[in-house]
């Protein structure tokens, strides 16, 4: 369905455009209106509709100016220009913008309608136009760098595995060669607080085009892409005679990214290469092999060309520290203790460090694994999107401290929100109490009545109010009626044993002593002074 947005500060104009045409059928919806140019341009921005109706004159920019800045980030956008015969001409001024369709007022409905015909037919043909030319994009050997990012994708998730020369060929335009094949991994460490998304976007740009240049010339084939997280990814095709010259380029290429460490601050390289290969069927192997490599910089240290592996895991799993984390970390968010969360785990990193040989893929799981655990005990919204944002951040980790440090913020940030809430819980009833107290100060009420109603027990609400309030019930309650009686004396005419009745006293002599005692004065001085 093609979204249409219209524009017209007359809003009588834009309900009557509304209702001339049968939108159902033209297969089009109105998804916005605007009364203003400027809201109209951003409203374009941010619902990106296929086709805008727009008056030639209106408030904050006039039609030919939101025509301009639209067309600007929206080319494809088709425009409809409104206008009244007194304005006519400068409607014929839209057509450098590419705008050939103008209405005069009042608008006629079969001609808005055979407009908007000829509209949708235009955006459904450009539209298969660009499907079919996207089609034989993907088809033809212009498209080939998308081909082997799917390439690389499908090997890092073990979805490639029939590889043959023929199929690199055929299917993906790879000409390789029989030789070696080898995965890369190459891994840069960085918080996005410290470089920024378009900051570190660069640096792994940057990084990817070194190994490029390097290594081509030197291979018979090689493709990569970038990862999301923070990396490079790839497959090497060389000459079995090169293993120690494409080993030693590696090595240089990282050496010359660590020494570009202090342009960008507090960044990490890392570099992985799984084993070396003969058959393109194991190319995925390889690849994935370098995926598990790349997380021993947690423990061996980053700016290192990582490229081999003691086998076999660690003692790690045979220890069951999730179970014990979890056992310790739900007694800290039941008490909402940050500091038994601490202990939870100051007894998970020593649990760890007990462990001889522990592989950094381990720590990386077992990190991931008490973050989800943590926050399955603990009650909010979005917990996915949150346990996803956590794992981005482990991602960024270069070293078994980050992890764990990672893992400390998390408990941090969401117990103090669980305290935070519970604390807003608390205070409540509260709220209420004084909100009472402020409504029915004339009352004879009681601290037993209020407490009833805000449904705690006397003494708990007498603790808690004054924990609280920094005061008892009864001395609040004395200072709102003797607020209410200043303003009385004031600005009233009243007398004060009527002030003393409304303000909730019966006797006049406890009313006339308790007002002394906060004012300094007697009623009657405090109306002469300040009346």
């Amino acid at each position: 369905m093609q979204k249409v947005m219209i524009a017209d500060d007359e809003e009588r104009i834009c309900q009557l455009i509304e209702a001339l045409v049968d939108w159902k059928a033209l297969d089009m919806e109105v998804a916005a209106v605007a009364h203003n140019g400027l809201e109209a341009a951003e409203t374009v921005k941010k619902l990106r509709p296929d086709i805008l109706i727009t008056d030639i004159r209106m408030p904050g920019c006039s039609g030919l100016e939101l025509i301009e800045k639209v067309k600007k980030y929206l080319p494809e956008l088709e425009i409809i220009i409104i206008s009244g015969y007194a304005h006519f001409e400068y409607a014929k001024s839209a057509i450098q913008f590419g705008v050939g369709e103008y209405l005069l007022k009042p608008i006629n409905k079969t001609e808005l309608t055979t407009t908007l015909e000829r509209l949708r037919e235009k955006i459904e043909s450009r539209r298969q136009g660009e499907e079919d030319r996207q089609q034989l994009e993907l088809k033809s050997k212009n498209n080939v760098e998308r081909l082997r990012e799917v390439l690389l994708d499908r090997l890092r998730t073990k979805r490639e595995e029939d590889l043959t020369f023929q199929i690199l060929r055929e299917a993906y335009y790879l000409e390789m060669q029989p030789g070696c094949f080898q995965g890369i991994w190459l891994k840069i460490d960085s918080f996005e607080e410290h470089l920024g998304e378009e900051g570190k976007r660069i640096v792994v740009e940057r990084s990817g085009k070194l190994f490029e240049s390097s290594l081509r010339n030197k291979c018979f084939a090689m493709l990569c892409k970038e990862q999301d997280w923070g990396g490079y990814i790839g497959i090497l095709n060389y000459e079995e005679s090169r293993q120690g010259e494409i080993r030693r380029i590696m090595k240089d290429c990282l050496n010359q990214l660590e020494s570009t460490k202090k342009l960008y601050g507090e960044i990490f390289f890392s570099l992985a290469a799984g084993s070396i290969v003969k058959e393109p069927s194991e190319m995925g192997e390889s690849l994935r092999e370098a995926g598990v490599m790349i997380e021993e910089r947690l423990i061996r240290g980053t700016g290192r060309l990582l490229d081999y592996m003691p086998e076999g895991p660690s003692a790690l799993h045979e220890k069951s520290l999730p179970e014990k984390y979890l056992r310790t970390v739900t007694h800290a968010v039941e008490i909402l203790s940050e500091e038994e969360a601490k202990k939870a785990l100051k007894q998970l990193k020593d649990s760890v460090l007990e462990v001889k040989d522990v592989r950094g893929y381990e720590l990386f799981e077992l990190i991931n694994s008490c973050g989800a655990l943590f926050l399955s005990q603990v009650e909010f919204k979005e917990r996915r999107e949150v346990l996803q944002h956590f794992l981005n951040r482990c991602r960024q980790c270069s070293s078994q401290d980050a992890l764990f440090q990672a893992l400390g913020d998390l408990q941090k940030t969401y117990i103090s929100e669980l305290v935070r809430q519970r604390e807003g819980d608390m205070l409540r009833p509260i709220r209420q109490a004084k909100q009472y107290i402020r409504s029915h100060y004339s009352e004879p009420i009681t601290q037993e009545e209020v407490s009833g109603i805000v449904g705690l027990s006397s003494t708990y609400f007498s603790a808690l109010f004054k924990k609280e309030e920094g005061e008892g019930f009864a001395k609040y309650l004395t200072g709102v009626r003797m607020e209410q009686a200043k303003i009385l004396l004031r600005e009233s005419n009243c007398s004060v044993s009527e002030i003393c009745r409304r303000v909730g006293y019966n006797d006049l002599k406890h009313f006339t002593h308790n007002f002394e005692k906060a004012t300094g004065l007697k009623p009657s001085a405090y109306r002469k002074l300040y009346g």
